[in-house]
């Protein structure tokens, strides 16, 4: 199924689609949930993030082709950072430029892995059912800030501004994470395409070992990093993040 939270006549609601409609559900998403008889066009709906997370945590340096591509060693721990909910945007929606920064900004599309249940020290034969399901990532950066201060690599400010978390604009579940691919076109011209498969940790390793660290809950996501391809994002410019089985995740960046 492919989730989804919308709004209308000022009211949040979620469903699922059907064919090229939404059936609109209520409920809990990630607990009990029921269809209603409804059934809405798209054209009907203003676009929202499919889930709410409490935190999306960001891999750095997951996959083996980038690796080494970049000369950097395979880790042996995930390696990961926080974005702050301001980030979040949904699909649809336009990246606003900071207005404090005016260097160089990169698209970065990616898998990301959405929590269905709380946990922590999840067992690896256990990760599996604490996934809900996969979205759609452009973990949007500043790259001259990350290390302009010699003193203090900055990871949060480079990745955190607003609307630099879009991911959308469905939740797909039910779907083999080894067989996806990630695609990233701005302008429509592709500059990423890579397999999920190359991942260094697997969506299951990843939910594990990170739950060791911190508490994981309904909602959260888990974007598992990407690999080669990633580049600059011109001011005016559509970036889409397509994952076949997955979605479309398209943004503007003005």
């Amino acid at each position: 199924m492919h989730w989804l939270k919308f709004s209308r006549l000022g009211r949040s609601e979620f469903g699922i689609m059907e064919a090229d409609r939404v059936r609109t559900c209520r409920g809990d998403m990630f607990s009990a949930w029921e269809k209603t008889d409804e059934l809405i066009a798209l054209s009907e709906i203003h676009w929202e993030t499919p889930c709410t997370p409490t935190k999306m945590l960001a891999l750095w340096n997951n996959f083996h082709e980038a690796a080494a591509k970049f000369s950097l060693a395979i880790p042996a721990e995930p390696l990961f950072f926080v974005k702050s909910a301001n980030s979040f945007c949904p699909h649809n929606s336009t990246i606003a430029a900071p207005k404090s920064y005016s260097g160089k900004v990169l698209y970065e599309g990616e898998l990301g892995i959405v929590i269905g249940k709380q946990g922590k020290d999840i067992a690896p034969d256990q990760a599996a059912s604490h996934i809900f399901g996969y979205t759609c990532v452009n973990d949007v950066t500043a790259f001259e800030l990350l290390k302009s201060d010699p003193s203090f690599a900055q990871w949060t400010r480079a990745k955190g501004f607003d609307g630099f978390g879009p991911f959308g604009p469905f939740i797909a579940t039910a779907v083999n994470p080894a067989a996806l691919t990630v695609r990233t076109l701005v302008n429509g011209k592709q500059r990423q395409n890579y397999p999920v498969r190359d991942m260094i940790f697997s969506p299951e390793q990843l939910v594990s070992l990170i739950s060791r660290d911190l508490t994981l809950s309904p909602g959260d996501i888990i974007s598992c990093g990407t690999s080669v391809g990633a580049g600059s994002l011109p001011s005016g410019a559509t970036v889409d993040v397509v994952i076949d089985g997955v979605g479309t995740l398209s943004n503007r960046y003005a």
